[in-house]
């Protein structure tokens, strides 16, 4: 991953929708401000008549379009659905920081992963998918453990802290974790339509 610059560049965003990059003295576009976040260049957009931050509805908007290019999904549809239902429920004041925390723990397995990737002689990469997926498991399990115990029991406990699960892994623990997986989407959904409306 790409070092963090020190600077903030503020970005204008004028009334006619253009972006001004006040660090290049260049109009720039969406997909320049992307590439700036892959280089992790820390910038905020400021509306150029008021001042104020827009930073937040820019990157949303990055996303967007990120989203309608031909094969590059990132949201799953169950996800954008649950994350609508959070708008306006109990638990919309700690999505955000939830959010922030695993997409936190995914960068640094994805780091984790590319070393893996340079020390991995002899190992077949369905091996290094397996030790992936269970430790994305324990942390995902982790994770629900901060919101929901019971919920929590229903993933299985790998590596470290492995219950039933073999440190091997195999197709079939793959297969238990699916179904795992499924059940507590069921029941979340269940849990959503028991919520008085």
């Amino acid at each position: 991953m790409a070092k963090a610059t020190d600077t903030v560049t503020v970005i204008k965003k004028y009334a006619n929708r253009r972006l001004y990059n006040t660090g290049t003295s260049t109009y720039v576009t969406l997909e320049n401000l992307a590439a700036m976040v892959k280089r992790n260049e820390e910038f905020v957009v400021q509306d150029a008549k008021t001042g104020e931050d827009i930073t937040h509805s820019v990157l949303t908007q990055i996303i967007f379009e990120q989203e309608n290019k031909g094969g590059q999904n990132l949201m799953p549809i169950a996800f954008l659905r649950q994350l609508i239902r959070f708008y306006g429920d109990q638990m919309q004041m700690v999505i955000p920081s939830y959010l922030e925390q695993s997409m936190s723990a995914l960068a640094r397995e994805q780091e984790n992963w590319r070393d893996q990737m340079k020390d991995s002689v002899g190992q077949s990469p369905m091996q290094l998918m397996e030790a992936q997926v269970r430790r994305n498991t324990e942390l995902f399990r982790q994770a629900m453990t901060m919101f929901n115990p019971f919920m929590a029991g229903a993933m299985p406990r790998t590596e470290g802290g492995r219950g039933t699960e073999s440190a091997g892994g195999s197709p079939d623990d793959l297969a238990a974790m699916r179904q795992q997986i499924d059940a507590m989407q069921r029941r979340l959904e269940e849990m959503d339509k028991r919520k008085p409306g």
